[in-house]
């Protein structure tokens, strides 16, 4: 058998026993099809030339793991596929370094101000249940409740106009309130 009539399958063999001259025909006969194929995936030229030289070095590598349970070509696409897909999951995972994130601003509060907002959320509870019962159940069940002025009308059994209207004054009793116990108006 010559190296132009050798099929695919003889050539793995040959490489699992150390030929170098088989590798570099299966490179010939599927590069450019490995190439074209992680190109696709990655829409990289640059990753894909690396990536298809890496399949061929993974050739020879697991070579004497071939089992022949499918075509070579489908074989070494698989091998692409993996290498193409964990090259972009690292990508993905190196998409910011550390020095990038330790320049990222710390959006979080303070502790003093976390302490302030548990302060003020305290005393706003505590005013919300001081309000007569008729506001108290509106701001409950659309504050704590996250239920629609429609909604609470028809929980209540009263219309949408009065809901609004309960709203309002429970609002105005709850500024009033929270400005006589000395705390502005918005968060903390």
């Amino acid at each position: 058998m010559t190296a132009a009539t050798d099929t695919d399958r003889a050539l793995v063999d040959r490489v699992a026993k150390g030929d170098r001259a088989a590798v570099r025909l299966l490179f010939m006969r599927h590069h450019a099809r490995v190439y074209r194929f992680v190109a696709r995936q990655t829409g990289s030229e640059m990753m894909a030339d690396d990536i298809a030289n890496e399949v061929f070095l993974e050739l020879w590598r697991q070579a004497p793991g071939f089992e022949g349970r499918s075509e070579v070509s489908t074989w070494l696409l698989g091998i692409a596929r993996f290498k193409a897909l964990s090259l972009l999951r690292k990508k993905k995972e190196d998409w910011i370094d550390d020095e990038a994130a330790a320049a990222v601003p710390d959006g979080a509060d303070t502790p003093e101000v976390v302490t302030m907002k548990e302060d003020k959320a305290a005393a706003l509870r505590r005013f919300v249940d001081a309000l007569p019962e008729e506001h108290r159940t509106v701001i409950d069940l659309a504050y704590y409740h996250g239920q629609s002025v429609t909604d609470i009308g028809e929980v209540l059994g009263i219309p949408v106009a009065t809901v609004k209207t309960r709203m309002f004054y429970a609002r105005r009793k709850l500024g009033e309130a929270l400005k006589a116990a000395g705390y502005d108006r918005g968060w903390p």
